[in-house]
């Protein structure tokens, strides 16, 4: 006989429909049974408002939390920089994949790059980190561009440039790689112009704390160093106490020696969205290779970039 299948909920958008259809993949081979997709619309994916509006923080989440409490489905499957900061004690994130590519990345007309752009150009993004570091950087370099929100799904955002009305947009790397549509990026940012959203390129599976066998299976997907990155990125998000909509940016990267990984360097910015004011600092340590170590690197640093006044640059407060 063979074992009932895990249900996996995901939101029906394309790129949360690929990437929850590889999870199932992997999930179906570390457990033997099979995973079936339950979709689940979230109020984020039917919202038209920006996200800094509707609060940014959680909209595509909630539903598929409730989804789980109500024992619908098994387990969930979410984008990382999705998830606002505090974990509720009844769901725990069983594992967190190997990271795709954290960059963000521009599709503009022409096949042209960020340095490429005319003079007076127009980028559509529906992120304030986006926007705060792409301003700042044209500000350095005597460029002159101007930041349009957009909201919509990838094929809406790539449509914005193909009809004419904006000359680039810009995405994240890695649910361009997860759809198959990187061959359409023409720029990858360097996270030297662009620190890409906490957590960026991760993906969180998530399952009731109940169900310890699930936890278990799932755990063996989990790669460590990934948690400890994505766990000081979060961190210092939510040590700035701030929403997944404002204009933070931070990426804990691996240093090491060409024979072994030595240190965590994690980088944090915060700035206005005219990129007239940024907060930018790093900090290097141990790898971290407990929970609370990692958590400890984040709390650092913030405590740096509040010091600096990063705090009066942030538009959203977490409340």
């Amino acid at each position: 006989m063979t074992e009932k299948a895990l249900r996996l909920g995901t939101r029906r958008s394309k790129l949360a429909m690929a990437q929850s259809g590889q999870v199932a993949d992997a999930v179906s081979q570390v457990t033997g049974r099979p995973v079936e997709l339950v979709e689940i619309t979230t109020y984020g994916d039917v919202s038209r408002e920006h996200l800094a509006q509707i609060g940014g923080t959680g909209v595509f989440v909630a539903a598929l939390r409730e989804a789980l409490a109500r024992g619908e489905v098994d387990f969930a499957v979410h984008s990382l920089k999705d998830l606002p900061t505090a974990q509720p004690d009844e769901l725990v994130l069983a594992a967190i994949p190997e990271r795709e590519d954290p960059r963000d990345v521009i599709i503009a007309r022409d096949a042209l790059k960020l340095t490429d752009l005319p003079r007076g150009a127009r980028i559509g993004t529906g992120s304030p980190r986006r926007m705060a570091q792409l301003n700042a950087y044209a500000r350095a370099h005597g460029m002159d561009i101007e930041t349009v929100p957009i909201r919509g799904n990838v094929d809406t955002r790539i449509g914005y440039v193909t009809k004419g009305d904006l000359d680039a947009v810009v995405l994240a790397a890695a649910g361009l790689n997860r759809i198959g549509r990187s061959d359409e990026v023409t720029d990858f940012l360097s996270v030297d112009t662009v620190l890409p959203a906490p957590g960026q390129g991760a993906l969180a599976i998530e399952c009731t704390a109940d169900d310890a066998d699930l936890v278990a299976a799932l755990a063996g997907l989990d790669d460590p160093f990934t948690r400890a990155a994505v766990t000081a990125e979060r961190s210092l998000l939510a040590a700035l106490e701030a929403g997944c909509s404002a204009p933070v940016g931070a990426l804990a990267d691996l240093l090491d020696d060409g024979r072994s990984v030595k240190e965590m360097r994690l980088r944090g910015v915060v700035g206005t969205t005219d990129g007239s004011t940024l907060v930018q600092l790093s900090t290097t340590g141990p790898v971290p290779e407990t929970h609370e170590a990692a958590t400890a690197l984040g709390r650092e640093l913030a405590t740096e970039m509040l010091a600096q006044g990063a705090a009066g640059l942030m538009g959203e407060r977490a409340l």
